[in-house]
């Protein structure tokens, strides 16, 4: 079968409990896609100060949409078919009427969620969310105590955030977590997943860390492409020894992947069939900002992919007719550039996550976080490797740029202990969840140290 000849579905073929989630599609909407699931941004208040932000959250946004003009906005989501939205910030429960909105989504028949860094959801906040509805919560934990303190930027958060999750995983809604990849927490998730157990949580969102925002400002933290030659392997083994027995689900996020052996283990629903489709922003998904812009995915640059304004325009309008929506749903090989033009699975997968190939290289269609793509370089004794070129401004939703350099890999040495991040694999795999990090505080503080214009100049020259 060829590539464009198969079935247009978001992920392929999915398992029965998959296909009950509010957000996938069914088959016949694979025919006539349509946004299903909307993640929004109801107030950029924060009460972290996280080094990974990509919305660079603190003080609310000046001009936040009104609480009726939340409720407007609920009423047209419904309208247009969507069937969950994910409430976020900054942190969604520093606004007020956070759970009026959340509330209102219920009412009209969509799933309710947040996703949160907890660290002031008391008891009473868990209670004003079931009595809202709220169906389930996704806690943010990045790494072990010390490690997640030190990228939250806020100490004790660790210890809220875990207390928060056990409030979650004793009410009646359901407790999901997820977790940033990047090279403090990239040794550290086995541990993590061990820690999961302990709080309950039934499933596990996982996404590599982007240069976005205050991620753009500290790129000794992010991985690099080749990074990925030890994490694939060691997803694979945490699902299947860690996750998979304690009836834990594993969800790749939009940019972990694509392809290669590994897929069949680590996407949801691989063992059925299921495969990465292709970005899903303006397809199948939404996002929204807390004054109002609307988007194709919550984490693209704002500049670039406003659509349109809730409060002055409708939603459906929107969705259907503006150019920065239209693109990313129908896009073809044609609007690739690079490696990822040329790729077998171009047709499918249309270089995967828009927002990391955008925020890294600075133009979308090309994305060297790709295991297919680092194995094939590797075959050919070579491995991608970004460096640092522009820095950010500084604004909510910016990203700089690196430039991608193609280099001989380092000759593989068979006597060498297996390493991942840089720690032997015993480390890693011995490590216990509440170590507290494996990494020393002056490592911790070298690798979250902010790059600016004058530390650019000086590596560059």
């Amino acid at each position: 079968m060829s590539q464009t000849d198969q079935p247009r579905a978001p992920i392929g073929a999915l398992p029965e409990d998959v296909q009950a989630l509010a957000r996938t599609a069914r088959p016949d909407e694979y025919a006539a896609p349509h946004p299903l699931y909307v993640v929004w941004e109801i107030t950029l208040a924060c009460d972290l100060g996280c080094k990974t932000c990509g919305s660079r959250a603190g003080p609310a946004r000046s001009d936040e949409l009104s609480t009726a003009q939340c409720l407007d906005a609920v009423r047209q989501m419904a309208d247009m078919g969507i069937r969950e939205v994910t409430l976020i910030g900054g942190e969604a429960y520093l606004r007020d009427d956070w759970d009026v909105i959340a509330a209102e989504i219920t009412r009209r028949g969509m799933t309710c969620g947040i996703t949160t860094g907890a660290r002031n959801f008391d008891a009473e906040r868990v209670a004003r969310a079931v009595d809202a509805g709220v169906r389930g919560i996704s806690v943010s934990l990045d790494g072990l105590e010390r490690t997640h303190d030190a990228q939250r930027g806020s100490p004790g958060s660790w210890q809220a955030a875990t207390a928060a999750a056990r409030r979650i995983a004793e009410s009646p809604m359901r407790l999901s977590t997820n977790t940033q990849i990047n090279r403090l927490s990239l040794p550290e998730l086995a541990a993590v997943a061990d820690l999961l157990r302990e709080l309950g949580s039934e499933a596990w969102q996982i996404q590599i860390t982007v240069p976005m925002g205050r991620g753009a400002d500290r790129p000794d933290m992010l991985l690099q492409p080749h990074d990925l030659l030890e994490l694939f392997p060691l997803l694979a083994w945490i699902k299947q020894e860690k996750l998979t027995p304690h009836g834990i689900r594993l969800f790749p996020g939009n940019n972990i992947g694509y392809f290669g052996p590994w897929e069949k283990v680590l996407r949801y629903g691989g063992g059925e069939g299921a495969h990465w489709g292709g970005c899903g922003a303006g397809k199948w998904c939404l996002g929204v900002e807390a004054d109002g812009k609307i988007k194709g995915c919550p984490s693209l640059p704002s500049e670039d992919w406003t659509g349109g304004y809730l409060g002055r325009d409708r939603l459906a309008e929107v969705v259907a007719d503006t150019p920065e929506l239209r693109f990313l749903r129908e896009r073809t090989r044609d609007d690739l550039w690079g490696f990822c033009r040329t790729c077998y699975y171009a047709d499918v997968c249309k270089a995967g996550c828009t927002w990391t190939s955008q925020c890294t290289l600075g133009k979308a269609g090309n994305n060297p976080y790709c295991i297919h793509r680092a194995l094939e370089h590797e075959a050919r004794g070579e491995r991608e490797v970004l460096v640092h070129a522009r820095p950010a401004p500084g604004v909510p939703f910016d990203h700089g740029r690196f430039d991608l350099r193609v280099e001989e890999a380092p000759p593989a040495d068979p006597e060498a202990t297996p390493t991942i991040g840089g720690f032997d694999l015993a480390t890693v795999t011995g490590l216990t969840w509440d170590a507290g990090s494996v990494w020393s505080p002056d490592e911790l503080r070298r690798r979250l140290k902010r790059i600016g214009r004058r530390d650019l100049v000086h590596i560059s020259g």
